[in-house]
């Protein structure tokens, strides 16, 4: 039977929701098609846009989307299309917790073209998705046989008890724990532990005292495990159609197996346990996981529960292993055997972020079969404290990250072998290696809306919407983690106790402050005294702050605490706000007289820096000082944006770069002029914000002063509306770029953008012109940023993490790149904030255009 076109278009158009009975009838009857009624599409549950960062295809990139992102449940349907073909999706547990949390699939990325995907919730295709199992977990033991006493123990257990089954068949099961007589070559597990396979590779965790990690090699795509190993343990050690064993383990981690390294510099296994337990987590079409459960654990350090989450997805060699500790440790080790003739390979630390990953790895006919293999762990630059050896192994010690309670080890293990992959020589596996680090650093590039946040956003632009999506990320957030930042509290971003700085207790706290000072809302002004008040004693003294590190950004909570003291007049926050001034005025400078951003960053001006400092030394002058000594600190908040307009910005595009290092010494800066390479957005974010902030504390007397002021933001105002995103009304995370690979459109300076040019509008710092052009940003900040939940609460995605300058950051294009995209974090949430107050003001005033 043949569709004509415009019964496929009626199809596409209708979302192929129709009726069988319909659907037949037109085929049969070609004329009666174009007298068909048109049927009304309800928009689609999601719409996705998918780029690829990278200058290399990437065939089979796993994507995932939560059902919380979807606005859906775990019990409703859906269904995933690139144009009119369904593709294989899964819904899967991502984060272990026993429930169903999102949904999966892969794509493929080509070099340039970005991948449209739509989800619907419905079961209905256009084209019916052609389903194939690509991935595999798998566990089985035996039964109707017997426990006999083992006719072969290893040497170091003889005359313990252990025991092999005879006779029996296999069964899968889904969670099994050994009994304490069983050990390795019981005969009682099919090849003596669970398995993990994708359609290039399989892996199996040995679920005895070895714990070592061992390597399938497959020559087929199909799923073998649940074949391997029916007739004992020799068979799979030769090759067959499928594959064979290829990895000699011995008393090694094997394939990326963990322990830990004791005070005397020695691995201990994971080995002396009450019990461990396999269970099978996932096992669908596109991913599959198990965990493994060690109880009781005793190391040299203490004794604990430490569990294993190892997934893996279709297309992939890699291997995902999540430890999570129930107490803590200086350390885990991970690590692949040391075979002879191998080289060891190590990949590049010195230009990347410790958010990057790299590897170790090693290479050489070390199969079984003896072709050659290669081995790799790949973990973050972060997380590692240090590459190592033993007689073994080849080890990466990764440190545990998290509260001493709930800690976890994060990273991932591959094995390449060349009858599967074709790769035949070491240039060619380090070749691949780069390539899997870059696609685990660079994640795909998402663009997401919802039919849920559409619908929200439809109402006209007013000052009453503004500030219901304004309070509605404030209070979300204030519902989730705000509060959590307090002395001896948690920093969930960081994963860390948190520290006096600029975001969570600066610009966050402040937001909220100024968001109650708009609405009269109690709950909002709390925010500073719950959380910046927290980190002062009741003499004065600030926690988890250092004067000598000469940090500025540990400057902007001191605005928080100006408001503290205007609001109670305790001295404890008069004699914090001293010590804050007098790091400024301690604080080291360039021979002109900028501000250094930190003491080890010697000769250093960021952009980030102008706005840690100068809007509390203004505020401290105007609130503090009279006379001669409040002109000489505001000369020096003015002179600072002097500097900075004189060293730091482009002349021919009116933009500031990054960074500037006087001393020329720096790797990311040029050797004439000093100065970073690019543009980055939330850099000048900062500097944008800065200006139009310092105004209010500068009286209106000191025209010179402020009419420099009030002309450096009308070249800003120029310079951002050049490089404004039209379609969306947002900007780039590198301003000048935006057609270049990788990059995306970055909320958290669209949020600062929109403050600023709000702000400027309101006290008339801007012309009012720039009015229509700051409500399509926040319209953009809206329907490209803000995504709204089933629940009420919404999130702001795709914010640059974090981005700095020097130790492996070197400021290039693809630095900026590398860096994590997130949403909801301080650093976006309270431009966000600023910016709704602003618009708020704004839309106040002049509600004209919609």
């Amino acid at each position: 039977m043949t569709i004509n076109a415009p019964l496929k278009q009626f199809a596409l158009t209708s979302g192929a929701i129709i009726f069988a009975s319909l659907f037949l009838s037109a085929c049969q009857q070609k004329e009666s098609i174009a007298a068909l009624p048109t049927l009304k599409k309800a928009p689609p549950l999601a719409q996705i846009e998918i780029s690829n960062p990278s200058d290399f295809a990437r065939p089979d990139e796993p994507i995932y989307v939560s059902y919380y992102d979807l606005g859906l449940t775990s019990k409703e349907a859906f269904s995933v299309f690139s144009a009119d073909v369904e593709l294989p999706s899964q819904a899967v547990d991502i984060d272990y917790d026993g429930t169903v949390d999102g949904l999966y699939f892969v794509v493929d990325l080509n070099n340039s073209t970005p991948v449209s995907i739509t989800i619907e919730n419905t079961p209905v295709s256009v084209k019916p998705v052609d389903k194939v199992k690509r991935v595999q977990a798998d566990l089985a033991h035996k039964v109707a046989g017997q426990w006999h006493p083992h006719s072969r123990p290893p040497k170091h257990q003889i005359n313990t008890g252990k025991k092999e089954y005879v006779g029996g068949h296999f069964e899968n099961v889904k969670s099994l724990t050994p009994p304490d007589y069983y050990t390795d070559h019981s005969n009682w597990i099919r090849y003596e532990g669970p398995g993990i396979e994708s359609d290039k590779v399989g892996y199996r965790f040995y679920l005895d005292w070895r714990n070592g990690f061992d390597i399938f090699g497959k020559l087929t795509p199909e799923p073998v495990l649940h074949q391997v190993g029916l007739d004992g343990y020799e068979s799979y050690h030769h090759k067959a159609r499928w594959g064979m064993d290829i990895l000699k383990v011995g008393s090694s981690l094997g394939a990326g197996g963990f322990g830990v390294m004791n005070t005397k510099n020695q691995l201990e296994h994971v080995a002396n346990v009450k019990t461990r337990t396999a269970r099978i987590v996932e096992n669908g079409d596109l991913r599959a996981s198990v965990q493994l459960d060690y109880n009781d654990w005793k190391s040299s350090y203490n004794q604990q529960n430490l569990v294993a989450d190892i997934s893996m997805h279709a297309g992939s060699r890699l291997a995902n292993v999540a430890l999570k500790l129930s107490k803590d440790l200086p350390n885990m080790a991970t690590g692949i055997v040391k075979h002879e003739n191998t080289v060891f390979i190590q990949g590049d630390l010195s230009n990347l972020s410790n958010y990057g990953y790299s590897y170790i790895a090693s290479w050489g006919k070390q199969s079984l079969d003896k072709s050659p293999l290669g081995m790799a762990i790949f973990f973050k630059k972060g997380d590692l404290k240090k590459v190592t050896e033993d007689k073994n192994n080849y080890l990466a010690i990764l440190e545990p990250k998290g509260d001493k309670s709930q800690q976890r080890v994060n990273y991932y293990f591959a094995s390449v072998w060349q009858p599967e992959s074709g790769i035949n020589s070491k240039d060619a596996f380090i070749d691949y290696l780069n390539k899997e680090a870059e696609k685990l650093t660079q994640k795909p590039r998402l663009r997401i809306k919802t039919r849920l946040s559409a619908a929200q956003f439809k109402a006209p632009l007013d000052a009453k919407s503004a500030l219901k999506w304004t309070q509605a990320l404030a209070d979300t957030e204030l519902s989730h983690k705000v509060l959590g930042y307090h002395y001896m509290g948690w920093d969930v971003n960081r994963k860390r106790l948190p520290k006096f700085e600029y975001d969570i207790i600066g610009i966050q706290p402040y937001a909220y402050n100024q968001l109650a000072l708009l609405t009269g809302k109690k709950q909002y002004s709390e925010v500073i005294e719950k959380v910046t008040a927290s980190f002062i004693s009741d003499q004065g003294k600030i926690y988890a702050y250092k004067k000598s590190n000469f940090n500025i950004d540990n400057i902007p909570p001191g605005q928080n605490l100006i408001s503290l003291y205007e609001r109670t007049g305790e001295a404890k926050y008069r004699v914090a706000i001293e010590t804050l001034r007098e790091q400024l005025h301690d604080q080291p400078r360039t021979s002109a007289g900028a501000f250094w951003h930190k003491k080890k960053y010697q000769g250093q001006v960021w952009l980030d820096g102008v706005y840690m400092g100068m809007p509390f030394l203004a505020h401290y002058a105007k609130k503090f000082e009279l006379g001669h000594k409040q002109q000489e600190t505001l000369n020096e908040v003015v002179n600072e944006f002097k500097l900075t307009r004189e060293f730091l910005r482009d002349s021919n595009t009116g933009l500031y770069y990054h960074a500037w290092d006087e001393l020329k010494a720096q790797s990311w800066a040029d050797k004439n002029t000093g100065l970073s390479q690019e543009f980055w957005a939330r850099g000048m974010g900062w500097l944008a914000m800065a200006v139009v902030d310092v105004l209010d504390y500068i009286p209106t007397e000191n025209i010179e002063q402020r009419d420099f002021l009030v002309t450096m933001i009308g070249e800003i105002a120029v310079s951002l509306k050049s490089v404004q995103d039209q379609n969306t009304g947002t900007w780039w995370q590198i301003l000048n770029k935006p057609a270049q690979r990788g990059n995306y459109r970055e909320s958290s300076a669209t949020a600062m953008f929109i403050y600023f040019y709000a702000k400027a509008i309101n006290k008339g710092y801007a012309a009012k012109e720039y009015t229509a052009l700051v409500k399509s940003a926040y319209k953009g900040l809206l329907s490209e940023f803000t995504l709204v939940h089933k629940d009420g609460t919404v999130s702001m995605l795709n914010q640059c993490y974090v981005a700095g300058l020097g130790f492996g950051r070197d400021g290039s294009y693809d630095y900026y790149m590398s860096e994590p995209i997130s949403r909801n974090d301080p650093k976006g949430v309270a431009p966000y904030i600023l910016a709704g107050i602003e618009m708020v003001k704004l839309l106040g005033i002049d509600n004209s255009v919609k």
